[in-house]
């Protein structure tokens, strides 16, 4: 598995090693001992998640605060622009944004570690989108950034509006969100 370091402390892309021959391919896509070895510390995932989202459909930006989850997100159908906000004051890129395409055909991984805002927009074929987390989710801790924060400006690549959830559309500003 190649790592590929980001602008964001913590946050890491993977790009697994994939094997093809006459039958089709195979790529690892978790071991645990090779991840904590890349990421620098142990992780125990609890629970693996999976959506599906329509073209144009724009989920985040989501975070649990009291109960915050790492998460290893990958697309496994159509593709994704995937965004992470780093939300923890202590850390030299707190308030960054950090956007990446992932797809069933990159096989690219992103490591969000605990501490982040997550969100993604649904590209041109929909996308399934599965990820494993850290922590359960806890429906009381559930908190949304606004995906349009002027205090971002995360450059979503939008054709027209996007499709949002009532939840997404009552999200709070970066400065009014509780952050880490």
């Amino acid at each position: 598995m190649k790592v590929i370091e980001t602008a964001l402390n913590g946050l890491v892309l993977l790009e697994p090693t994939v094997f093809k021959d006459a039958r089709g391919e195979f790529c690892e896509t978790f071991n645990a001992r090779r991840f904590a070895a890349l990421i620098g510390r142990e992780v125990n995932f609890v629970q693996d998640n999976r959506s599906f989202s329509l073209p144009g459909v724009l989920r985040g930006l989501h975070y649990q605060h009291a109960h915050p989850q790492g998460k290893l997100v990958q697309v496994t159908q159509g593709a994704v622009w995937d965004v992470a906000v780093d939300l923890r004051r202590s850390s030299p890129s707190f308030g960054q944004w950090y956007g990446v395409t992932l797809s069933a055909e990159n096989r690219r991984q992103l490591w969000i570690p605990e501490g982040f805002a997550h969100g993604f927009l649904a590209l041109q074929d929909g996308a399934e989108f599965c990820y494993k987390v850290s922590d359960y989710w806890h429906a009381g801790d559930e908190y949304c950034i606004r995906w349009d924060d002027p205090a971002l400006a995360i450059a979503w690549p939008l054709t027209g509006e996007p499709v949002l959830s009532d939840k997404d559309r009552q999200g709070v500003s970066l400065a009014e969100a509780p952050l880490f």
